[in-house]
């Protein structure tokens, strides 16, 4: 049944090529006769550097186990050491079975030395991206960076990551810094006020997904909502991780899930689905 969905979803990909409308990609995503698109995102903070009090040691292997159960398209991770991405990229690809799947991540600054944050085995530390595509050697660019504005007190330089494939989607992640509102607000509103346009002006445009842990609340001071866009949509964890959707996306279903004690958030796992030509419904 798997392997039928997967060739039926294809067949309706290359038909949305050629009409050059919107998609967004499968797995156990669903086509619909209207065009739209399902996708499955799954956001995690994996406390996985060793160093801070909420390292467990067991985050990654609950977190391919979260993945193995949620069969997400989209896998956003934060905290992680550099392997990790490798390790749950090799997740992912078991579970779907078929297409590719296209992993990056990008290592935080560390201010006083000049180089990158380390975990506590010497890997660099920082967020990673997993995304499902269909097909072989799919066409795609990886952009990423460090945050101009920073925390003074805090020696983490936070960056940001995003995969663009070209008219199809973008997916990004950051983890903005933790000890001060008003920088965490600023890193949110340059990654979707100036990077993004910045990526569309170089790759071309993509319906967009941000996944992360914005250290930003609703209702808080600041809240969240001061740095979405018009016409984006957005959910949480009922705390700090977002995701966050363009207008051609809705969120049409959010929860969060357990990481039953190996890392202090839950993961976040969300269903979008892509509306062609049309704004998304606010969530």
């Amino acid at each position: 049944m798997a392997d039928r969905s997967f060739r039926t979803f294809r067949r309706a990909l290359a038909v949305v090529f050629l009409v050059a409308a919107i998609a967004l990609l499968p797995g156990p995503s669903v086509a619909a006769g209207d065009g739209s698109t399902t996708l499955r995102a799954l956001q995690m903070n994996l406390c996985n550097s060793g160093r801070a009090g909420c390292y467990t040691g067991r985050s990654v292997t609950e977190a391919a186990a979260t993945i193995r159960s949620g069969r997400p398209d989209l896998v956003t991770l934060n905290e992680i050491c550099r392997d990790d991405t490798a390790t749950l990229r090799a997740v992912l690809a078991d579970v779907h079975g078929g297409g590719t799947v296209v992993a990056a991540f990008q290592a935080a600054g560390d201010r006083p030395s000049g180089d990158v944050t380390r975990c506590a085995n010497g890997q660099p530390f920082g967020v990673g991206l997993l995304l499902h595509l269909p097909g072989r050697h799919p066409r795609h660019t990886v952009r990423s960076g460090i945050y101009p504005a920073q925390d003074a007190i805090d020696p983490e330089e936070r960056s940001w990551l995003c995969i663009t494939v070209p008219g199809v989607v973008r997916a990004c992640t950051t983890h903005l810094v933790a000890g001060s509102g008003p920088v965490a607000l600023a890193q949110c509103r340059h990654l979707l006020g100036t990077v993004l346009p910045a990526i569309d002006d170089a790759t071309g445009y993509a319906p967009t997904v941000l996944s992360g842990d914005l250290n930003l609340r609703l209702g808080g001071a600041p809240d969240v909502r001061d740095c979405v866009p018009s016409g984006w949509s957005r959910v949480d964890d009922g705390a700090v991780q977002q995701i966050v959707a363009g207008p051609e996306i809705s969120i049409r279903s959010s929860r969060p899930v357990s990481l039953h004690g190996t890392t202090d958030h839950p993961a976040l796992l969300a269903t979008l689905t892509t509306h062609p030509g049309s704004a998304a419904v606010p969530a």
